[in-house]
């Protein structure tokens, strides 16, 4: 049985001020590298065999401090980035609502593709997963941490596991710095083990953005 960790990034500024990243390259604050720091130890205990991660600083900064801690090399893959948000990015979330209030409005009520070059969601899902795929297959019957953002990590996730748009919105985000588990044998194919695990810091979870 092959176990797949989807960790979440740690914080960044623009985390904390409801800031759309998107595929904005930011880096982590204090606070998000406090968190790596502390989560890192309570994953090397996993024993992972690989660890995978976007390439976007914030995502490959917390893959590095797992690095660490286990001596492993982190691979990089670009189909791990967050969601593009299209016109949205680099926009404060109040921003993008008086802009563009009728897009917002459907992205909030989960439209998959709510316009203002937003990527949709079912490419969104497709990317992650198969990203998500090729880092499992890196380590069949091991176990493998891959470092990704909010709304990918949910959307590949749901991916993997067959389950629409609307089952999906009711799949809490994850907080910074915290994984879902997953596990994949020939049998049963991929399953949900363990959601939004990690160790209790300073400050609350964010929006996936």
């Amino acid at each position: 049985m092959t176990r797949l960790i989807v960790w979440r990034h740690g914080n960044t500024e623009w985390n904390a001020t409801s800031r759309v990243q998107g595929q904005t390259d930011v880096p982590l604050n204090d606070l998000g590298r406090e968190q790596a720091r502390a989560a890192a130890p309570l994953l090397a205990a996993l024993r992972p065999d690989a660890i995978v991660a976007s390439d976007l600083r914030r995502a490959a900064d917390t893959a590095a401090a797992l690095a660490g801690v286990t001596g492993l090399p982190v691979t990089s893959d670009d189909r791990l980035r967050e969601r593009h948000f299209g016109q949205w990015q680099g926009l404060f979330l109040t921003e993008a609502a008086e802009r563009f209030p009728d897009e917002f409005a459907r992205w909030r009520a989960g439209d998959p593709d709510p316009g203002a070059g937003l990527e949709t969601l079912d490419d969104l899902g497709k990317r992650v997963a198969a990203a998500f795929v090729d880092a499992a297959a890196a380590a069949p019957g091991g176990t493998v941490v891959v470092t990704s953002h909010g709304g990918a990590a949910r959307q590949g996730v749901g991916h993997l596991l067959g389950w629409d748009h609307a089952v999906l919105r009711t799949f809490g985000g994850l907080a910074n710095c915290h994984w879902t588990e997953l596990r994949f044998d020939d049998t049963r194919g991929w399953q949900l083990r363990a959601h939004n695990v990690g160790l209790i810091t300073r400050g609350a979870p964010t929006e996936a953005v």
